[in-house]
């Protein structure tokens, strides 16, 4: 069994020594993990959608208020600014906040 082990750990060998090549990258998941958590509150609580346009709607308003809160941008602004509602400022275009982003 032990012999099993070490020919598995010596077969991925390279993926698990990545880290030595990307010191930047963390060695746990806890951003991701915190990443889903509203997520899968809001899904436990509401008991999932109805249609699959519901839950494409849900996985993208989601994702777009995380990526803006990770931006320091207000997310009801972000909306504003792209449904064209009189009164919102400007916002710019979400891939070029990602870009500019600090690493």
């Amino acid at each position: 069994m032990l012999d099993r082990l070490l020919a598995r750990l010596h077969r991925q060998k390279s993926a698990l020594l990545r880290v030595l090549e990307r010191p930047e990258i963390p060695l746990h998941t806890n951003g991701s993990e915190n990443d889903i958590r509203a997520f899968v509150t809001k899904r436990k609580i509401s008991g999932g959608t109805v249609r699959e346009q519901g839950r494409i709607a849900r996985d993208t308003m989601f994702g777009l208020m995380k990526t803006c809160a990770k931006l320091g941008v207000p997310f009801y602004r972000f909306l504003g600014d792209r449904f064209g509602i009189p009164g919102e400022t400007s916002v710019p275009r979400l891939p070029h906040l990602v870009t500019a982003a600090p690493a």
